[in-house]
């Protein structure tokens, strides 16, 4: 599944010590809004309240610590006890869920049905397939007692489930009636050692799907390895709204005991570092083999099924963190915010207050009832000014008020939070005004990463440009000769304090390679253009 034998020494999102609830410093923010004036006072003159609410790092200055905060302060994750493993609060747990949502309903179009395997896996079970697990035995967690008890045998907890299942596989599968056999899960894994852990990006324990299916052919197989790809591509660039590079993993990245990865590449311009977003591997035979998964065809022939695995994790939460969150906090693309609307009432001194909430309370009700997701703040013990910094902090795309002036005119002021643009909107179009205007920040939020992203792009034809173009934190797009020992050798070059350097993908789409190329590392003849970087 997600890469596991990448050792990053530094991943510019942590410090040496798992970070705790960051402190926070109080900015100045402006009370009240465009409707009367803020809690306080009918005049129009701002009045600057302290919120309490701002970050102390900022994106550009101070990466990890910026990071570490704001996933804390908005609310997405809450440190545990146990280094390396996080609660996930109900603001991020609705991300994973919408993903989900869509994700689950795509897979069974596709015929692939829902299962659910065990935790536990026996360690002869775990063992047996040894390309494999070799990748994954430095975080397998064991259980070794049962009380005071120590166990007979250790029981591993499943870092994958490919040596879990695929024993079933081989007692389900017979004959060519019984294929194909396309089952996933919902479930978590555990993946114990490593020195840095990261919300998200990389935990003890996390969240994902994983599939497992079998197929009498590999066109078969193939076929649908490209299938989900295009499923993870969309749930990063129409979702999360994150732009991505399909490609496949060299032999040197793939997955252990597989024949062929591919991948979802994402890039975070702050840090100069790739992310492996998804991944969708064909197995080939290696497991079927060791396995015994043997099948009967329509002839009465012999043959071992061909067998495709596959997952996204909840990595992609902290991407979309990484790649869209500014000084304020978080940035929710709206087709994942649990909440895209809030409604925040904006009375002052001898206003009706009742009325005024009333107004966002229908407000809210109507966006509802028209399939958004609204809500509104009418807590009354925070000005409008410190609620405007809460909902920022949390990544709300839209924020309407409503003050008296907007109730004489039967409008509301709606805010983006992507931009800060502010519009004043009738009551009577505000449904279609807000479809478009969700839309619209759904498709700003990629575009603008899109542009960032490609801004990072640089291609090397030389090890000079590309080891100039590294130490500036680019992606690399560089012809290379396709050799494992050169990547090898590319790797231990670029060696240092920061992580070493290596392949991300091969992309599909593949510029023109006018003959003659040579590749920037060997010099010997180019066979294809790849991405190289650091990685998370």
């Amino acid at each position: 599944m997600e890469d596991v034998n990448e050792k990053v020494a530094n991943l510019d999102v942590t410090n040496k010590k798992e970070k705790k609830t960051p402190k926070v410093k109080a900015p100045k923010t402006t009370g009240g809004g465009s409707s009367g004036g803020g809690a306080g006072g009918g005049k129009k003159k701002e009045v600057k309240k302290e919120t309490g609410l701002g970050l102390s790092n900022k994106k550009d200055e101070n990466f990890g610590d910026w990071y570490s905060e704001v996933v804390v302060s908005g609310e997405m994750i809450e440190y545990y006890d146990i280094s390396g493993c996080y609660i996930l609060r109900p603001w991020s747990m609705a991300i994973w869920e919408i993903m989900q949502t869509f994700f689950d309903a795509e897979i069974k179009k596709m015929k692939i049905k829902n299962c659910y395997f065990p935790v536990f896996v026996s360690s002869t079970v775990l063992q047996k397939e040894k390309d494999h697990i070799e990748g994954f035995a430095p975080e397998v967690a064991w259980v070794t007692k049962s009380g005071d008890t120590d166990l007979e045998v250790p029981i591993a907890i499943r870092p994958t489930s490919e040596t879990v299942m695929y024993p079933y596989f081989s007692k389900w599968i017979r004959g060519h009636r019984d294929l194909p056999l396309r089952l996933n899960q919902w479930c978590n894994v555990v993946r114990w050692e490593f020195s840095n852990p990261t919300p998200f990006i990389r935990s003890r324990e996390f969240l994902w799907q994983e599939g497992h299916t079998a197929f009498a052919t590999k066109d078969e197989a193939d076929q649908e390895v490209l299938e989900v790809l295009e499923l993870y591509r969309r749930i990063y660039e129409e979702f999360l709204a994150i732009p991505v590079v399909k490609g496949k993993k060299s032999e040197n990245e793939k997955f252990a005991g597989g024949l062929y990865t591919t991948s979802v590449e994402a890039f975070v311009p702050n840090t100069g570092r790739g992310v492996q977003g998804a991944t969708s591997h064909c197995l080939g035979q290696n497991f079927a083999k060791m396995f015994e998964i043997n099948f009967e065809n329509e002839k009465g022939e012999k043959g071992m099924v061909w067998q495709n695995s596959w997952a996204y994790s909840t990595r992609t939460i902290g991407v979309m963190v990484m790649v869209h969150g500014d000084d304020k906090g978080l940035v929710l693309p709206p087709k994942v915010a649990s909440v895209q609307v809030i409604v925040i009432p904006v009375p002052y001194k001898d206003a009706d207050t009742q009325a005024i909430c009333d107004a966002c309370s229908e407000t809210a009700e109507e966006l509802n009832k028209a399939g958004f997701r609204a809500e509104t703040d009418l807590r009354d013990n925070y000005s409008p000014g410190w609620k405007y910094s809460n909902w920022e902090l949390k990544g709300v795309p839209l924020r309407i008020e409503i003050g008296p002036k907007d109730m004489a005119k039967n409008q509301v002021r709606v805010v983006r939070r992507d931009n800060g643009a502010k519009e004043d909107i009738s009551r009577t179009n505000l449904v279609d005004h807000i479809k478009d205007l969700l839309e619209n920040v759904q498709q700003s939020l990629f575009d603008a990463a899109k542009q960032k992203r490609d801004a990072c792009v640089t291609v090397a034809k030389t090890w000079e440009e590309f080891t100039k173009a590294l130490n500036e934190k680019r992606m690399i797009l560089a012809p290379w000769c396709d050799e494992e020992e050169v990547e090898r050798d590319v790797k231990a070059r670029t060696k240092g304090e920061m992580g070493a350097c290596k392949t991300l993908c091969t992309p599909f789409d593949q510029p023109e390679l006018p003959e003659g190329t040579l590749c920037f590392a060997s010099g010997k003849p180019a066979k294809k253009w790849t991405y190289w970087g650091r990685s998370y």
